[in-house]
């Protein structure tokens, strides 16, 4: 009797292990598949956020206007500066996001954010990235933008100080300098 007990304890103990284990592993797999949803949602908003400002436009001369006021006012300037880094800060910070928040476009582009080129040229971008553009006069990254997405060889962007308003775009990939992903 007291055989069988010990047979039946141990056969227990396994089964409880088991379930333990494979408990662990779908609570973890349904986790990640939250915190994906949670982050496609959030790159949507804040897509969705810069995408309601299409249409913006400077008043009064180059960089200003109330609306360009309240995107350079985010990142802490007065009107009168570029203004598409100060943008697409502004759509993060709408988003309830702390970073990026600078109007220097470099500044958004630091190693540890940016997508390797590898990623870029297999199409791995996302929506709500930002993306580059580099002056080779100015042998630095003077634009950027957010992503809507990529179709075939053309990312689609909106982007603030384009053509003095926010306006959507489609840009050859090719001439895109660098991604970064600010949200995870």
């Amino acid at each position: 009797m007291a055989t069988i007990h010990s047979l039946f304890l141990g056969f227990f103990s396994i089964a409880l292990c088991i379930s333990t284990a494979t408990g662990n592993a779908v609570l973890e797999e349904t986790y990640s598949n939250a915190s994906v949803r949670n982050t496609n949602l959030l790159r949507q908003q804040i897509y969705e956020i810069a995408a309601n400002e299409i249409g913006v436009r400077e008043t009064g001369g180059d960089n200003k206007g109330p609306e360009i006021s309240k995107y350079l006012a985010y990142v802490g300037l007065d009107e009168g500066y570029e203004w598409c880094a100060a943008f697409a800060s502004w759509c993060y910070g709408q988003a309830g996001l702390s970073i990026p928040r600078s109007a220097w476009s470099p500044a958004l582009f630091p190693k540890a954010r940016r997508r390797p080129q590898s990623q870029i040229d297999k199409g791995y971008v996302k929506q709500a990235d930002l993306f580059a553009i580099y002056s080779s006069q100015l042998k630095r990254i003077h634009h950027v933008g957010l992503v809507k997405a990529l179709h075939g060889p053309l990312l689609i962007s909106v982007e603030g100080n384009s053509h003095d308003r926010v306006e959507s775009r489609r840009r050859p990939l090719a001439t895109i300098y660098a991604i970064a992903n600010w949200i995870n």
